[in-house]
């Protein structure tokens, strides 16, 4: 029995690797548990933590602060590495609307906390904490502590506690205020699933459809003549000059009036692409495909590392094969894809043309599925090693060293690595499924033991006032979605599901989109939330940082 007792609330190695994996097990089990429809998550392993810690249950100070720094700078990290290809596109092409809609979210929740510390007694560095958990976000929540410990020494116990209090409520702030605006702005649901389906032209990031040529200027003009006419993104994959043939278009091919083109572009460019060339024939892919005769399509998977960063203009396939890419699709979305594109490992790119041309590029490719299963942790290990040294460099030397610390330092590492990776011939894919894992084990590990540090305080905080809390997470919350979104539909006239999109985005929550997504019946929500992601992600890191760097 003492053996037990030691076992369960003593120190030492089995007991720390026990203690923190009892903990992650029973919050993971209880994140599966939905109230009305509602999940916390892995937020559960935190209160289990917390739980844990109270009645006597915690690990050796060392070994709570190393596995608390490891577990977030592995999370921050693996999120860092996931968005950061399409961190920079995003910027720039992602809606400058919603990008901007986006910071004024951010920036005003940050506004009212900070007018809260104003009207209250409540600290600085308690109310940041209450803001990231009103915006559900553990990587900002991360960044405060670290930023406040680098600045002052002080492990300050109310920022978690404030965090674990206020983010119950930053989870379902976000559907309570999608359920209050629907009848505020006075919104047609069925409406507004009508023009989502229109604005979605039927696909989700690539239109595919047959045109028969009908306009007399465009008769007799190349196809790079054409392209340079619309001057939009497009491919025409396969011509047929009405002899029942099709045949690979390229650059250097001629159009007529009458003749049939499949074209890929996407769904915002397709009515340009049909006023100029002419009209839509019903003719899908599959047709063309029996039409074909000796013409085939089929996905070709990026697996050679050799192959990893190299542009199409690099790898001339269509000089060389005689074969068409009508387009790439990375992460489960479609690309337009151009000469100057850079391919990376795990693409999947769709070539169009003769069987033996096809093997040939394929052999070029890989297309080998399983060489995408084996782990290249060596740009894993890389990344993290140079996120914690750019983030413990200081940029401000007085009166305290200013640095990135653990959260931003890794992340703004791994999205350039995830990025630009390819440039210096790093091999940045992963997996889904291995950089969840990844997220979750580092995630899970950051949670266990911030309620292991926090436990013994908690009752005490909340019934020492920390109950007020909640109100100050729900004000944080609700005040700048509300602001925001009847902005967002009065002055831009945003589609509903675009805006619930947006804002699930900039709040990083994804039980508000999964809310957004079985409301909308479409892709129209996640497509606005991958759209403001990645600079969300980033910028509520950043933000926590300094308001604790500016006001403290």
């Amino acid at each position: 029995m003492e053996f037990l007792n030691q076992f369960i609330f003593g120190e030492g190695i089995a007991h720390s690797i026990f203690v923190l994996s009892i903990v992650i097990a029973i919050g993971t089990l209880l994140g599966r548990v939905k109230i009305f429809g509602i999940s916390l998550g892995a937020t559960w392993i935190l209160f289990v933590g917390i739980v844990a810690s109270h009645f006597g249950m915690t690990l050796h100070i060392d070994t709570l602060n190393f596995m608390r720094d490891f577990g977030l700078t592995l999370f921050v990290f693996s999120i860092g590495l996931q968005i950061g290809p399409s961190f920079f596109s995003s910027l720039r092409q992602g809606g400058l609307k919603q990008m901007w809609l986006s910071m004024l979210t951010m920036l005003l929740a940050a506004v009212v906390a900070y007018l809260l510390f104003l009207a209250t007694d409540t600290p600085l560095q308690t109310m940041v904490g209450v803001m990231d958990g009103a915006v559900a976000n553990t990587p900002a929540m991360g960044a405060t502590q670290q930023t406040y410990f680098d600045l002052t020494g002080i492990d300050d116990k109310s920022i978690p506690l404030s965090f674990a209090v206020s983010y119950p409520i930053g989870t379902v702030a976000v559907i309570f205020v999608f359920m209050a605006l629907r009848p505020l702005l006075r919104i047609d649901i069925k409406h507004e699933r009508e023009e989502a389906n229109n604005r979605l032209g039927g696909n989700k990031f690539a239109a595919k459809f047959s045109i028969e040529v009908t306009n007399r200027q465009m008769d007799g003009k190349s196809v790079s003549a054409i392209r340079q006419i619309i001057a939009r993104p497009f491919v025409i994959s396969r011509i047929s000059h009405g002899d029942n043939k099709a045949r690979i278009a390229d650059f250097s091919s001629i159009v007529h009036c009458g003749d049939k083109l499949f074209v890929v572009c996407g769904t915002e460019d397709k009515e340009a692409i049909l006023a100029f060339l002419g009209h839509e024939i019903e003719m899908l892919e599959e047709e063309w495909g029996k039409f074909d005769g000796e013409l085939v399509s089929r996905p070709i998977v990026v697996t050679k590392s050799n192959i990893n960063g190299k542009r199409f203009v690099d790898l001339r396939l269509r000089t060389k094969y005689g074969i068409n890419i009508t387009r790439v699709n990375r992460a489960g979305v479609d690309i337009i894809p151009h000469q100057g594109m850079e391919l990376q490992l795990g693409d999947k790119v769709m070539v169009v043309g003769s069987e033996e041309a096809i093997n040939e590029v394929e052999k070029l490719l890989g297309n080998s599925l399983k060489k995408l299963h084996e782990p290249h942790i060596f740009t894993l290990f890389l990344g993290i090693a140079l996120g914690v040294l750019v983030g413990s460099i200081p940029f401000i030397e007085a009166p305290q060293p200013i640095k990135l610390g653990l959260a931003a330092g890794p992340m703004l590492m791994a999205i350039i690595i995830g990025r630009f990776g390819t440039h210096w011939h790093l091999i940045t894919y992963t997996t889904l499924s291995a950089n969840l894992m990844l997220r979750e084990v580092g995630l899970a590990m950051f949670l266990a033991t911030i309620g292991l540090a926090s436990g013994s305080g908690f009752v005490k905080a909340v019934l020492d006032g920390g109950y007020i809390w909640l109100l100050y997470a729900l004000i944080i919350a609700v005040v700048p979605l509300f602001i925001v979104g009847i902005y967002a539909r009065l002055r831009y006239k945003m589609n509903f599901f675009t805006i619930m999109g947006m804002l699930s985005g900039s709040t990083t929550n994804s039980i508000a989109l999964n809310y957004a997504n079985s409301l909308a019946g479409s892709d129209m929500p996640a497509i606005s939330y991958a759209t403001v992601y990645p600079l969300a992600m980033f910028l509520r890191v950043v933000i926590a940082q300094a308001m604790i760097l500016m006001f403290l």
